[in-house]
């Protein structure tokens, strides 16, 4: 494996950024944006998951930066959760909450992945 020198060029990263981006432009739809709560605690989660692999990335040992890897894999779950949530509450399609939830599984396998790679080299 390449050696990684900052935290954007993390793939688990970049698809993070990317669900990040989903989620605001999802909870910017008319119906969701109104619910306060659930927009606040949906974008808490997914900029949650970005955060914590960039300061995992930024701590001094491997075995720091999966205890970040595991808190980033925990606010997929829990995004996750909220994403049925908002659909059970007519705020998002059965399309939108598919691309999401598609989207979030690929950044949990991505940080699953990576935290046994990590594992592995200790």
């Amino acid at each position: 494996m390449a050696i990684i020198t900052k935290f954007e060029e993390i793939l688990a990263w970049q698809k993070a950024r990317e669900l990040n981006k989903f989620v605001y432009a999802l909870t910017q739809l008319l119906k969701f944006k109104k619910d306060f709560s659930l927009v606040d605690q949906i974008r808490r989660s997914a900029i949650s998951i970005m955060s914590n692999i960039a300061e995992g990335f930024a701590r001094s040992t491997d075995k720091e930066f999966s205890h970040f890897l595991y808190i980033a894999h925990g606010s997929v779950a829990e995004l996750q959760s909220q994403l049925y949530a908002a659909f059970d509450l007519s705020y998002i399609d059965d399309k939108q909450f598919e691309a999401g939830y598609k989207l979030a599984q690929e950044v949990s396998k991505l940080i699953q992945g990576f935290s046994n790679y990590l594992q592995k080299q200790n």
